[in-house]
């Protein structure tokens, strides 16, 4: 597996951003959820202390995000964001596609990137994808093959924007 494969794109703003939310979990949030299990065990029996087991499953779910964030952090590479500077997709950019045999109409957006750079309620197209891979450095009006599980689909770039 390639070093590309490997690590996640991220934008400088996303990966500082990133960085500051596991300092802040792994600093105030282990020290509020260390208190409110703290305060939940002075309550008495701990098999029938609702907050007991709501702390509990917090803070689990808190690891968690904090080992994500560590893992995902420990791979980064830092990329520029958005269409390149000739109007090319690039890790970043929102694309606009038009698949083949649908109508003039019928397109779709895509960002381009990691999951934890997500623009809105755009669906995410990782650069390691099959679709991904075929869109980095293509830009407006070309048209890309990629092999989807379900086969070869065609698919027109109508639009790129950073």
């Amino acid at each position: 597996m390639t070093d590309a494969a490997q690590s996640t794109q991220l934008t400088q703003q996303t990966y500082d951003r990133l960085s500051a939310e596991l300092e802040d979990l792994t600093t105030r949030g282990r020290v509020e959820i260390a208190n409110a299990i703290e305060t939940a065990r002075a309550l008495g029996d701990l098999s029938e202390n609702g907050d007991y087991h709501a702390a509990k499953d917090a803070q689990g779910k808190m690891e968690s995000r904090i080992r994500q964030l560590q893992a995902l952090l420990k791979t980064a590479r830092v990329v520029e964001g958005g269409a390149g500077g000739d109007g090319t997709v690039t890790t970043g950019a929102t694309v606009t596609l038009r698949y083949e045999g649908d109508d003039e109409d019928d397109v779709q957006a895509f960002f381009v990137g990691s999951i934890e750079e997500r623009q809105g309620d755009l669906p995410v197209v990782s650069p390691s994808a099959p679709l991904g891979q075929a869109l980095l450095g293509h830009g407006e009006g070309d048209v890309v093959d990629y092999k989807a599980p379900g086969g070869s689909l065609r698919v027109q770039i109508v639009k790129v924007e950073a």
